[in-house]
């Protein structure tokens, strides 16, 4: 129950134990292809969705290497750790970032995007982590945000990585130009892969570009050719590519929308009953709270690190430490992949008893209560 590496099926574990395919070959071509519609399906998107060997990092560098060119503006709403690297590595390639500085716990605003752009001519791209997986805070003005930056010429890259397929994100309907993930997150996946999608409105920017990419490896011109005859430029992780494909076929199984509505019901629960339990969420606003990463506040008198061993050792149920400067003050709940209803009333369980081996005051039932309902509804 982390914020990634997920639980993974067991049918796309078992896709792994396939025999390697040449990746020239036309057994990969057609792997490839399938692919390709699976990750349209959970982009929503008509455009190019490119499997990268590499972590979600990957795909960010693949963004920021591909569509900030040196001296570009770039503005970022910085309200995490991941906000944070995103600002660092555009500084890394030559870009200068725009911080908008977003107090920890809080979503950037269509409003406050607006400000920005008014503030600081020459905008060229607009990054957003859209889940931020150290807070747990989801920028749900996306639709607006994009819109605005759509029409003030500002190209839209997302960080989707803890949450695509478990939280709304319609690119194409949006007006995204380029979206990135990981495989080892909602989409259930082993760790390993990342995807990105780029638009026509990017694809251009890519063609118009005087400079060669400052990266050899995550060059999405070259990697587009090799696209086009369903293959990637370096020999890709193939065992990787059969789960993923394995998994894109849970995907459409289930339904896009019935995957969304799953991760909402158990996270929207598992607020209920933390809530209960006199627990706080570290996002100060409710409509922003993640519902793949929980991120919660270690209550005044509750050793972290006992509570979360406690949790492993007597339950075998696993959840994270805080990151960055929360790392010690918060925890981190994942609930992406395989959640249901089984898997948040085992750590809750696992939870309460962490609490009341030290002294925390729980009201027998009242937390289960709370997560029944919210199930039941």
């Amino acid at each position: 129950m982390i914020p990634g590496p997920t639980n993974v099926p067991w049918r796309v574990l078992q896709a792994m134990a396939r025999p390697i395919a040449n990746h020239r070959g036309e057994e990969f071509h057609r792997l490839y292809n399938e692919i390709q519609e699976g990750l349209k399906y959970a982009f929503r998107t008509k455009g190019d969705v490119l499997p990268l060997t590499a972590s979600g990092t990957g795909a960010a560098e693949c963004a920021i290497s591909n569509f900030v060119n040196e001296g570009s503006k770039v503005l970022i709403p910085v309200n995490g750790e991941f906000a944070e690297r995103i600002a660092t590595s555009v500084e890394r390639v030559g870009g200068k970032p725009v911080r908008m500085e977003i107090p920890y716990g809080k979503a950037p605003t269509t409003e406050l995007v607006k400000q920005a752009i008014d503030l600081n001519k020459g905008i060229d791209s607009f990054f957003l982590v859209h889940n931020e997986t150290s807070t747990g805070v989801t920028s749900r003005d996306l639709k607006e945000m994009a819109g605005l930056c759509r029409r003030e010429g500002i190209l839209v890259v997302v960080d989707a990585i803890s949450d695509l397929c478990g939280e709304e994100i319609e690119n194409d309907d949006w007006g995204v130009n380029v979206c990135f993930t990981a495989s080892q997150k909602c989409l259930a996946a082993p760790p390993g892969l990342s995807l990105i999608s780029v638009d026509e409105g990017a694809w251009k920017r890519v063609e118009e570009r005087k400079a060669e990419s400052r990266s050899f490896y995550f060059d999405l011109a070259r990697i587009r050719k090799y696209h086009e005859r369903s293959e990637i430029p370096f020999t890709p992780a193939v065992p990787l590519f059969y789960a993923l494909s394995e998994a894109l076929k849970l995907l459409k199984e289930e339904g896009y929308e019935t995957r969304l509505e799953r991760h909402r019901t158990c996270g929207q629960a598992l607020y209920s009953a933390l809530d209960a339990l006199g627990l706080e969420a570290y996002p100060m606003d409710v409509r922003y709270r993640s519902n793949t990463v929980l991120v919660l506040k270690v209550p005044e008198g509750i050793d972290n690190s006992r509570l979360r061993g406690y949790m492993k050792e007597k339950h075998g149920v696993v959840i994270s430490d805080g990151m960055g400067k929360l790392r010690g003050l918060t925890f981190r709940i994942g609930c992406m992949g395989i959640v249901s209803r089984r898997e948040i009333t085992l750590t809750l369980t696992a939870l309460e008893g962490a609490l009341r081996i030290q002294g925390w005051r729980i009201e027998a039932g009242k937390a289960a209560a709370a997560l029944e309902s919210t199930f039941d509804r």
